[in-house]
């Protein structure tokens, strides 16, 4: 055979060179060409890249949903702190300002000196307030944060002297909230109240000792201290007559203060020895009425209506924001990040 006749024509070598082409020995469809293989590739490389392009997409649109979600609720908030502000700045008429107290007394406590001041000030400055009520419902607290708000009653008071002030307690005025509310012009309460516990007391670790159960644990203590009663009443060390005494003279000092901010507030109302009235007791609302610690029984729309005059009510108390409760909480969470990195302990930052 000729070498022309061994050779297909052009024709008939396109028809089978290509990616479908068929063997023209067999005639069936020839695979694994170079053509096949890029043809392949391809594909692959198409496939890829459109899933790659859909990750992006999906993640472009959760970033967008969150952003959405978060200015919705920033929004909301918002909208609802300006409309519980203009609540509280813009009254029309007269009314009775009401502040609560509720919960512990305390810095870091929603009853805290900072929010309670700013909410008096508020009160009394508005020009519709005919009287201001404090709503009492806490255990006690503080002795410092307590004192702040007495002062500032009475400085208010003395500078707005036409707008009487009111003290009503609902569930429990005890401690610092019944030191709280001596700075009224009258205090009023249920008759199931619990009112009083007059006196001053110290709690937590430092009322506790650990020394005979680490003698027993076979535990050493080593506590360094640089001063002599800097580690006074540690629990892990033999309690000292001397840190004893100096601990009373100070409960006894600060207990005093106490009883001479009841004496001013209450004057010839009360009623008994001092030894029946500071000792720390507490009464129902009937006992705190017959000893002359409180002036009547009521409610806070019996003083406003009937004491005060006005009977619309109107909540001056300011609660913080969720965004500032967040701002404190994180404020906490660095302070103590940051004396960890410098090797502090909780205790000492406080």
């Amino acid at each position: 055979m000729s070498e022309h006749e061994s050779r297909p024509p052009q024709e008939e070598r396109s028809a089978w060179e290509g990616p479908e082409a068929t063997s023209p020995k067999t005639g069936k469809p020839r695979r694994g060409g170079e053509g096949d293989e890029n043809w392949e590739r391809d594909m692959i490389s198409r496939l890829a890249f459109a899933s790659l392009t859909e990750q992006r997409r999906t993640r472009r649109w959760n970033i967008f949903f969150k952003l959405l979600i978060f200015t919705y609720l920033f929004a909301v908030f918002w909208l609802y702190q300006g409309s519980k502000l203009g609540e509280t700045s813009i009254v029309d008429g007269d009314h009775t300002a009401l502040v609560e107290i509720q919960g512990v007394i305390a810095d870091d406590a929603e009853a805290n000196a900072d929010d309670l001041v700013a909410s008096l000030r508020n009160a009394f400055k508005s020009a519709g307030t005919r009287g201001v009520i404090l709503r009492i419902n806490s255990p006690g607290g503080s002795p410092v944060q307590a004192g702040y708000i007495n002062d500032e009653i009475r400085r208010l008071r003395q500078e707005h002297p036409t707008i009487p002030v009111y003290a009503v307690v609902t569930d429990i005025c005890a401690s610092g909230g019944y030191y709280i509310a001596v700075a009224a012009d009258k205090i009023y309460a249920d008759k199931a109240s619990i009112v009083g516990s007059i006196g001053v007391r110290m709690s937590g670790l430092a009322t506790f000792g650990f020394t005979e159960a680490m003698k027993k644990l076979g535990i050493e203590r080593r506590l360094m201290a640089a001063g002599e009663d800097k580690a006074m009443l540690d629990p892990f060390s033999p309690l000292k007559e001397e840190e004893v005494a100096h601990t009373r003279a100070l409960l006894d000092n600060i207990h005093q203060q106490f009883i001479k901010v009841v004496k001013q507030g209450r004057g010839d109302r009360l009623k008994g020895d001092d030894h029946l009235l500071f000792n720390g007791l507490f009464w129902t609302g009937e006992q705190a009425l017959a000893l002359g610690l409180i002036d009547g029984l009521g409610t806070s729309s019996h003083v406003a209506r009937d004491v005060i005059g006005a009977e619309k009510i109107v909540d001056y108390t300011r609660h913080p924001s969720p965004f500032e409760r967040f701002a404190d909480r994180l404020g906490v969470v660095m302070a103590k990040g940051l004396a960890s990195s410098m090797g502090l302990s909780e205790t000492a930052v406080r």
